[in-house]
């Protein structure tokens, strides 16, 4: 490259994730490679405003004393602008554009609604703008569980059993939910589908705490998921990367095992984010050949499954029922315990390779409809 590729990290955002986001920020702009990239922090408060964050602030975003990071509410407001040379960030300072950085490639790291579902993705493909991981159709497939399933399953994957409501449906037919939510048998868990991060999920042991589950579920989303619970499972993992020259366009990581010290066996946001100790995370797990062949098979089908690009990570369950593929995050975390990375510099590829990896398939990829 003739000049140096300037990389807008965008972070925070108005979803439940905000925290988690403001985390994975940190992770990867310690990791970016300052020889190669130049980057500009935008973060998105809480509130649905945009500000241009300074860099050291980015890199220090941590949980402190058990709280988590914000974006700030700002004082300026930031702006996108396409122009001549494209696509271009400034802070807006009363009737005065300051701060005006052109941008090559956005990094965004929102997680959850309104970042990882498609919608930030459609504003870069209006804009022109390259960007990291997947489009608008994989970004909102890969948020939402239900349509999610639907896809794994016309693509031949096995999909553990379920059941779906929409608000109306919980509204105007709550009978025939919940006789089907039961028939899945307990327990079960009563999942927001579009959320992330175990935020708002609870695990149902019997039917006298079904509706205090689905009241929960719905102060995130309005649609909910509900999954039979598999007692004794082993939850596994496959961190799967973009590679345009293989077969389904991936290529898989080593299978990584997430075992819970929770009674309840339940990953929650807590043991995900605020105690080290809430899980043990293995890498790589201990399986046989055959079952982590069977496993980086079904993630790259995963990935292809939702026409997804740049990077997912698939999990699954594995147990006496069977091998069930439980979903795929198109933008999973960053953060110092997170399993992505973490699979990956497993199987050789350190962390600023791999975010460099990340942006240079952004920048192979044609701007418009792919």
């Amino acid at each position: 490259m003739n000049k140096r590729t300037r990389v807008a990290l965008i972070f925070g955002g108005q979803s439940s994730e905000h925290s988690i986001s403001c985390l994975t920020a940190a992770g990867v702009f310690k990791a970016i490679d300052p020889q190669r990239f130049d980057v500009v922090g935008v973060g998105i408060s809480r509130s649905g405003r945009w500000t241009q964050v300074p860099l050291d602030v980015v890199g220090g975003y941590r949980i402190v004393d058990g709280v988590a990071p914000e974006v700030a509410e700002p004082q300026c407001d930031a702006v996108w602008m396409v122009g001549e040379d494209g696509c271009e960030v400034a802070t807006r300072d009363g009737a005065t554009l300051v701060d005006i950085h052109g941008v090559d490639v956005a990094f965004s790291l929102l997680h959850g609604p309104f970042g990882e579902d498609g919608t930030i993705q459609g504003l870069f493909e209006m804009m022109g703008i390259r960007y990291v991981g997947s489009g608008v159709t994989a970004s909102a497939i890969g948020m939402d569980k239900h349509f999610m399933k639907v896809a794994f399953e016309a693509a031949g994957l096995p999909v553990g059993p379920y059941a779906v409501a929409t608000a109306h449906r919980l509204t105007h037919d709550r009978a025939a939910v919940i006789a089907e939510v039961s028939a899945l048998g307990y327990p079960l868990f009563v999942k927001p589908a579009r959320g992330g991060s175990s935020i708002g999920i609870s695990r149902v042991t019997d039917a006298s705490e079904l509706d205090a589950a689905i009241a929960e579920a719905q102060k995130y989303d309005a649609k909910l998921v509900f999954e039979k619970g598999f007692v004794g499972a082993r939850e596994l993992e496959c961190a799967v990367l973009g590679n345009p020259d293989a077969p389904l366009g991936c290529d898989a990581s080593v299978i990584g095992e997430i075992r819970v010290r929770a009674a309840d066996g339940f990953y929650d946001y807590e043991a995900k984010y605020f105690d080290e100790d809430g899980a043990a995370l293995d890498a790589p797990a201990n399986i046989d050949d055959a079952l982590a062949g069977t496993l980086q098979d079904m993630a790259k089908r995963a990935f292809a499954a939702v026409d997804a690009e740049g990077l997912v990570r698939a999990d699954f369950f594995v147990g006496e029922d069977g091998v069930f593929v439980n979903e795929v995050n198109t933008m999973p975390g960053f953060t110092p315990i997170s399993m992505f990375p973490t699979l990956l510099q497993v199987g050789g590829m350190r962390y600023p390779e791999l975010v460099g990896r990340l942006i240079e398939l952004a920048l192979e990829r044609p701007v418009g409809l792919r």
